[in-house]
C-alpha cells in the first residue's frame, strides 16, 4: 500500500508516493587523516580544532560517507566516481553541494532519500555539541526532515590508526525510496 513521501526540510511531504517494499539501502564508508590545522568539517559543520582533515575537496568525511551510501543505494556508483580527486573543480569543494548533486543523480534515477543514518568514529572532535547543526544541513542537502537524519559519535577506544588520533573515519547508511 502506498504511503505518502518522506518529509522535507520543513516538515511538509514531497508531494509524492512511494511503496515501503521497494526501498532500498546503501551503505558508504570515508575516511581521512589529520593534519595540523585551526578546524575541520564535518556533516558541513566547520568545527574549531587543532586539527584539520586532508582530502582534495573540503575533506567532510560525513558528506562523503553519506553520498557513498547515497549512490550506492541507487546502484549509481561512488562519490570518487561522481566528484573525482583529479578534477580540478573538485579542489576545495563544499561537500554539502557535492551532496546535493548526488541527491539529485539518483532523483532522476527514480529515488529519494527516506532516511540516513551516520556514524563519526573518532577520538576527536567531539560529535554532540555539532549532532544538530549537521543533522539540519544533511537534511537540508537532501531535502528530508532532520527529524529523518542521525549522527553519532564513537570512539575507537584508543586503538589503531583512529585510536592514536591520526584520523577519522565515517560510516553512513541510507534509505532510498522509488518515486512515482
Amino acid at each position: 500500500m502506498p504511503h505518502s513521501g518522506p518529509r522535507d526540510s520543513k516538515g511538509g511531504s514531497h508531494g509524492l508516493q512511494y511503496h515501503p517494499a521497494f526501498a532500498r539501502t546503501g551503505i558508504g564508508y570515508d575516511s581521512h587523516r589529520f593534519v595540523p590545522g585551526k578546524f575541520l568539517v564535518l556533516g558541513g559543520v566547520r568545527i574549531e580544532s587543532s586539527v584539520s582533515l586532508i582530502g582534495h575537496s573540503d575533506a567532510d568525511a560525513v558528506a562523503h560517507a553519506l553520498i557513498d551510501a547515497i549512490l550506492g543505494g541507487a546502484a549509481a556508483g561512488d562519490v570518487g566516481e561522481m566528484f573525482p580527486n583529479t578534477a580540478d573543480e573538485n579542489a576545495g569543494r563544499d561537500s554539502i553541494e557535492m551532496l546535493r548533486e548526488a541527491v539529485e543523480r539518483v532523483r532522476e534515477l527514480g529515488f529519494i532519500v527516506h532516511q540516513a543514518d551516520v556514524t563519526v568514529i573518532g577520538e576527536t572532535p567531539v560529535i554532540a555539541p555539532h549532532r544538530d547543526g549537521m543533522r539540519a544541513k544533511l537534511a537540508g542537502a537532501m531535502g528530508i526532515s532532520p527529524d529523518n537524519v542521525s549522527v553519532k559519535g564513537k570512539t575507537n577506544e584508543g586503538m589503531g590508526w583512529i585510536g592514536r588520533g591520526e584520523g577519522l573515519a565515517c560510516i553512513a547508511v541510507a534509505s532510498l525510496v522509488p518515486v512515482s
